[in-house]
């Protein structure tokens, strides 16, 4: 590491080590929708991690991190450096790269909202850059601690759903009215539309369950008038076992596919409605409070053939696990909770798509 930011985590790092009493000081850049109801909720609750300072320029957001984490509001991302041990990038997309590659060369880990860069081979730099320094480079992924996509996992491992033939994924909204903001007014350049906001978690999900891509093929549209990016998607995806994974993103349907439908040798598991997390963060419960991850059986999935299916509880979704094994790579050299090299494949994934919805063609990889 070089430069006064890595000193400064080395030598908090190691106090950590030896006494068990500093916290890292966490430096978060944005507080927004990602700042405001995941980081910095999850950094506060989480054991080992401290919010220090957030890069906002709104006054009123400004006194709400002071009031609610004793966090001081900076205005420029500059001024992190010297005062952080581990930077949060949760701004617009466009910024993620030259932020984190600031960040970076100032000597500091970071974790970066995702998508971590419009392609793979922004991504790359970045890594190899986190590599060159020393650093620990991770993406927050948080979907990957939704219950229901955990519960797929435990299914996969039991063998009760058996080999998987077909994943069908949905992140479906109705929201005719455009609510404004980069991710609906902006286009190529500021990396919003769905296909890189939810197609970013739905591409993730997908390569954890079935391994590689070999072919993509996917529609993106824009439907309501006064909006620059996608809002309606689809990706299909071919992987290497031959399995194959239909992925929807989308702001207009008036009517809700399943979140999950999973169809295996032995079993299909159905499932409905999306992970209670956010809706809890987002109605301000403390991500470290009992049950706060735990789904209401009602809300439970099904696993079975045609009509004999039988509820399936849903594992407590966990999203506070990121958080601790970013302390933990931090603190004990653990990996980081997201390996970054496997963002690059879904980025791979996910540039395919757009080539693949723009020509109109299936894309080989």
């Amino acid at each position: 590491m070089t430069g006064t930011g890595a000193d400064t985590v080395a030598g908090t790092v190691a106090a950590g080590k030896a006494g068990g009493e500093a916290d890292l000081r966490v430096g978060l850049v944005g507080y927004g929708v990602a700042g405001a109801f995941f980081h910095a909720p999850l950094i506060a609750a989480t054991p080992g991690l401290r919010l220090s300072s957030v890069v906002t320029r709104s006054p009123e957001r400004a006194a709400e991190v002071g009031e609610k984490y004793g966090a001081r509001a900076v205005g420029d991302a500059e001024e992190l450096w010297e005062s952080s041990d581990l930077v949060v990038v949760a701004s617009p997309n466009r910024t993620h790269v030259p932020l984190t590659e600031a960040a970076l060369r100032a000597g500091l880990p970071v974790v970066v909202d995702k998508p971590l860069a419009a392609t793979a081979r922004e991504a790359r730099g970045l890594i190899e850059l986190a590599g060159e320094r020393g650093l620990m480079l991770t993406v927050f992924q948080n979907r990957r601690w939704d219950g229901d996509f955990l519960t797929i996992r435990r299914l996969l491992s039991s063998g009760e759903l058996g080999a998987v033939n077909r994943l069908e994924s949905r992140f479906e909204r109705w929201r005719p009215t455009p609510k404004g903001g980069w991710r609906e007014a902006g286009g190529a350049d500021e990396v919003g539309g769905l296909l890189y906001d939810l197609g970013s978690h739905l591409v993730d999900q997908a390569l954890l369950l079935l391994g590689p891509v070999t072919h993509v093929y996917a529609e993106a549209d824009v439907r309501r008038p006064g909006v620059a990016s996608d809002d309606d998607v689809f990706v299909a995806l071919t992987h290497v076992s031959g399995a194959r994974s239909h992925l929807w993103a989308s702001a207009l349907a008036p009517r809700l596919g399943p979140r999950f439908r999973v169809l295996g040798s032995r079993a299909g598991y159905l499932k409905n409605g999306l992970d209670v997390q956010e809706e809890r963060l987002r109605a301000g419960l403390t991500p470290d409070s009992p049950g706060f991850g735990e789904e209401p059986q009602e809300r439970w999935g099904t696993l079975g053939v045609d009509e004999a299916d039988h509820p399936v509880r849903t594992e407590p979704g966990a999203y506070l696990d990121f958080y601790r094994g970013v302390v933990a790579s931090l603190r004990e050299g653990a990996p980081p909770p997201v390996d970054p090299e496997e963002t690059v494949e879904a980025l791979t994934v996910l540039e395919a798509a757009r080539r693949s919805a723009a020509e109109g063609r299936v894309v080989a990889l």
